[in-house]
């Protein structure tokens, strides 16, 4: 079994979708790890604030099969992948690690590149998986949190029947 990272996002309806796609993630993957909850700006486009966090859980699926099943969940939250690339979610499921795997293809990239720079994914996941290395650069990722340069402002919000499902 691997332990797997996936950042979760939305900036529409977003108390209710992080909901569902923490019900939906429990449902499928079994018990999650869960981060706390931040705000921060959209990124590439204008509009909502987003609310982000990081989960993590335990699987032997393929990372194909994981994303897959993240398409699902944000299809039940409402997404559609035909949208444009930057825009307002109603969710978005991002496969961050899969255990120490690194893989490039047209499809999924493990780690996902987003670690490294954006502090909307890095400071949730460092939360929840600080002494963690890096696969490729080797460094924990509280050590890169640390290190990032220009980090975008984050606010950490208090949902409390989200919060309080932690596991």
């Amino acid at each position: 079994m691997a332990k797997v990272f996936v950042s979760v996002g939305s900036n529409v309806d977003r108390e209710q979708h992080i909901a569902l796609a923490l019900d939906l993630l429990r449902a499928r993957f079994g018990a999650i790890q869960q981060s706390s909850i931040y705000e921060s700006a959209s990124v590439g486009f204008d509009g909502d604030p987003f609310f982000n966090l990081v989960v993590a859980f335990d699987s032997d699926a393929e990372p194909r099969q994981i994303v897959s099943a993240l398409h699902g969940i944000e299809g039940h939250c409402g997404r559609n992948r035909d949208e444009k690339r930057f825009g307002p979610r109603t969710m978005d499921l991002d496969l961050l690690l899969v255990g120490d795997r690194v893989m490039r293809d047209a499809d999924i990239v493990l780690p996902h590149e987003e670690i490294s720079s954006q502090a909307f994914v890095l400071r949730p996941l460092a939360e929840i998986a600080g002494e963690r290395r890096h696969p490729v650069s080797g460094d924990t990722l509280a050590a890169m949190w640390a290190r990032l340069d220009d980090a975008a402002p984050l606010r950490r919000v208090n949902l409390d029947p989200v919060n309080d499902a932690r596991n």
